[in-house]
């Protein structure tokens, strides 16, 4: 097989899932980025990782990002000599903010742009794939689409409908300073729920839609969640707090996926604006660190690395 000589970087931006009553549906790409180098070497495998989760470059072929790239290049129908891979990580780990899913489509896209016939990996096929490896949609459509993306799957897979969110959304997230697994997240959400919870979640989760892309008065009601979040308070209390502060101040704020990281929804300019999440997270407590952000509108990007001397 002829793998492309040059490098290739992959930007991935973080994603928060749910957006509270969007369970395992909802997706808004964040202007957080992990940026990974990856090429073809003679063999073996070399990982470097610098930033967020600097130890698992350790984990050799466990590694997510390698994990995905040899998932990829297997459908396409065969595996490189080698394997280079260089990663600079901004996303947090462990905190609800798709750094799971970030791995797995810069793997996905990385394979796709060093491999002879990559082009056929179209995008309903990424998605799938991605999808597979990270157990639900939501995360991986908003990574590969940007913007706001409601993701759902049917016999046939998992598909992805990207929206484009209003002008001014800005998105502030409170990062605690420990991380919870999403597995734990999980375990404390009941096998069902009451059919009047479920019904007004499917309301609040219309509503967010609209909010989101085009009326910001809504947004207090549409991320209103009876599904998942009552149940999570009871393994991270100090979340559900700084989530109660800010909604009680006028502010739409939400746990980030499955947490225990926050996600405020401003607008800029707005009253409350982005401004107004920081003084609220610091009377909460000196654990939280705050990021204004942007909404990530493009998605994970691929280009070609330049070449050693230029």
């Amino acid at each position: 097989m002829s793998w492309a000589e040059r490098a290739v970087t992959v930007r991935v931006p973080a994603t928060s899932a749910n957006l509270g009553p969007g369970f395992d549906a909802l997706g808004l790409a964040l202007g957080l980025h992990d940026v990974i180098e990856a090429r073809v070497i003679p063999g073996g495998l070399a990982i470097e990782v610098s930033g967020a989760g600097e130890g698992t470059a350790a984990h050799g072929e466990d590694h997510l990002v390698v994990r995905a790239m040899r998932a990829a290049f297997g459908l396409l129908g065969g595996q490189p000599p080698g394997i280079g891979l260089r990663c600079v990580n901004a996303i947090p780990h462990g905190y609800g903010l798709g750094s799971s899913a970030a791995a797995i489509v810069a793997g996905l896209l990385a394979a796709r742009a060093l491999a002879p016939g990559g082009e056929g990996l179209d995008e309903a096929t990424l998605l799938r794939l991605a999808t597979g490896l990270e157990g639900h949609p939501d995360n991986v459509a908003a990574c590969l689409a940007g913007g706001l993306t409601i993701a759902w799957t049917s016999a046939s897979g998992p598909h992805a409908a990207r929206l484009a969110p209003m002008a001014g959304l800005t998105p502030v997230v409170c990062v605690p300073s420990a991380p919870l697994a999403t597995a734990q997240a999980r375990q404390v959400l009941p096998s069902a729920v009451p059919h009047a919870d479920a019904a007004a979640n499917a309301a609040r989760a219309a509503l967010l839609v609209a909010a989101l892309t085009g009326d910001p008065g809504l947004l207090m009601a549409g991320t209103e969640d009876f599904l998942h979040q009552p149940y999570r308070s009871l393994v991270m209390p100090e979340t559900a707090d700084l989530i109660g502060a800010l909604r009680a101040a006028g502010i739409a704020a939400v746990v980030s996926g499955a947490g225990p990281a926050v996600l405020a929804l401003t607008m800029a300019g707005g009253q409350p604006g982005p401004g107004a999440v920081a003084p609220i997270a610091a009377a909460a407590g000196p654990r939280w660190q705050v990021r204004v952000l942007d909404v990530d509108r493009a998605g994970a990007t691929v280009a070609a690395a330049h070449a050693p001397g230029a």
